[in-house]
């Protein structure tokens, strides 16, 4: 948009500069070609004066050693004509050029004639002028002076330069002052986009300056600046509700869990004991989906906070504390990495809350026999994490929603489960600046692969990753 400007601001010069320019151009050109003419027909008319005497009596007198001094002199020549077109008398550098006959005629008629208007630089005719002899209102002949133009076209052409110099010093002048006026203009818009880059990548504190620029875009940045505190307080609030209201329910729900719980001795027939056992894997389900609310509240709220963790040692520590849970499900829960370190920056417990959501859905998914393969290596400038299952699965359809908020494919509806694990799983990821991408696994299953950013240098200081239980089961 600053070129454009720019452009426009230098086109508008340039025509300014053409309108002007071109009429002060000619003015010139015309101007110092008046000059010449002046000065010879003032010189003609002398020639004149002393070429009566001589038409009318036939005496030379002093008029050939005139002309041959003043050829000398200027390099100009001149001729004396009578009223038969008859060269009387003329200098040693007397041509007759384009232009000379005509003027000759107007002169033989009794007036004065000059040709040509103006002088150009790219025209190489001389100027002619042409006075009549009279002698008691009879025209006895004609001067006719012939001047060489090379140097009324070479000061035409040194004003024409001087012009165009100064016309290149506006037009530099003009870019400067349209790069800085284009810059003053535009830089509330360009702060106005980096600050909205800023706030999508999570910095929801960036804040555009609204004292810059005109007063219509400083308007528009304080506009921008409400807006996003507006936004960013709706946010708050709404993550505080859900954090708050998880919490607050979690204290009742337990004491609604005792009661039903209690109740279990009092229940002897079949039926109510089936009821009675329904109704406490329902308390813990809700128990279940308000850990994830939690859970998913704070993963939301977290800025933009970066550590360097050994991604090695984290995926470590989570396959170590779920393979109890595979044992007792039966299946495989392996690691596969490299023994030396391999980092990533990433906000903090993100790589551990991902590698739980992900190896719980493996776990819970590939049923007794199946295995689940965490790898980690360093690909791509970064750190990727791989957690692939046998299990059965998800559609192309099923893996475009996955991430969404509780949502769940219809043949696992129930199955322990809140629907966030994903969830909280894209929320991590993202606010690391990472890549979570999950595809069908061949011959059957899934694998999620995680990528996170490599530290940007040797200055960043490895975080201590110490050993974290697992979570609660949130897929």
């Amino acid at each position: 948009m600053r070129r454009r400007l720019v452009i426009s601001y230098l086109l508008l010069m340039v025509l300014v500069l053409v309108a002007l320019g071109t009429p002060l151009a000619a003015t010139l050109a015309t101007r110092e070609t008046d000059r010449v003419r002046a000065d010879r027909l003032a010189d003609a008319t002398r020639f004149a004066s002393l070429a009566g005497p001589v038409l009318r009596d036939g005496t030379t007198g002093p008029l050939h050693s005139e002309l041959h001094s003043y050829d000398e002199l200027y390099g100009i020549g001149a001729a004396v004509v009578d009223r038969d077109r008859q060269e009387v008398m003329a200098s040693v550098s007397w041509q007759w050029a384009g232009g000379a006959q005509a003027a000759l005629e107007i002169a033989l008629s009794g007036q004065q004639a000059s040709a040509p208007d103006s002088v150009w630089p790219w025209v190489e005719g001389p100027i002619v002028v042409a006075v009549p002899i009279n002698d008691g209102g009879e025209v006895l002949g004609a001067v006719v002076i012939a001047t060489p133009t090379e140097g009324v076209r070479r000061t035409v052409a040194t004003w024409w330069l001087l012009l165009a110099g100064l016309g290149l010093l506006a037009m530099l002048a003009c870019v400067l002052t349209a790069f800085g006026l284009a810059g003053w203009v535009l830089r509330p818009v360009t702060e106005l986009d980096a600050v909205t880059h800023e706030i999508a990548e999570g910095d929801r504190g960036a804040r555009v300056q609204h004292r810059l620029g005109p007063p219509e875009l400083r308007r528009l940045a304080a506009s921008f600046n409400h807006m996003a505190d507006v936004v960013s307080d709706v946010m708050d609030r709404q993550r505080a509700f859900v954090a708050h209201a998880s919490h607050q329910l979690r204290n009742p729900l337990t004491a609604l869990r005792l009661r039903v719980e209690e109740l279990g001795p009092s229940v002897t027939d079949e039926p109510g004991r089936a009821e009675h056992r329904l109704a406490l894997e329902e308390t813990d389900r809700l128990a279940l989906l308000l850990d994830a609310l939690l859970t998913l509240a704070r993963a939301e709220r977290r800025e933009n906070q970066r550590v360097t963790v050994d991604a090695t040692a984290a995926a470590a520590s989570r396959v170590a504390a779920w393979e109890p849970l595979a044992r007792h499900r039966s299946v495989t829960l392996r690691l596969a990495a490299d023994p030396g370190p391999v980092y990533a920056r990433t906000v903090p417990t993100a790589i551990d809350q991902a590698l739980d959501a992900l190896i719980d859905n493996a776990v819970k998914f590939s049923g007794a026999g199946g295995a689940v393969t965490v790898t980690v290596a360093a690909r791509d400038g970064g750190t990727e994490l791989e957690v692939r299952d046998t299990g059965p699965g998800m559609t192309r359809s099923q893996l475009g929603r996955a991430t969404e908020r509780f949502w769940r494919a219809p043949e696992v509806q129930n199955v322990d489960g809140a629907g966030l694990g994903l969830t909280i799983t894209a929320v991590l990821v993202d606010a690391s600046d990472g890549r979570l991408t999950m595809q069908p696994n061949s011959p059957r299953g899934l694998v999620a692969t995680l990528w996170f950013p490599a530290p940007a240098g040797a200055a960043d200081q490895p975080a201590l990753v110490e050993p974290v239980p697992p979570a609660p089961a949130v897929a």
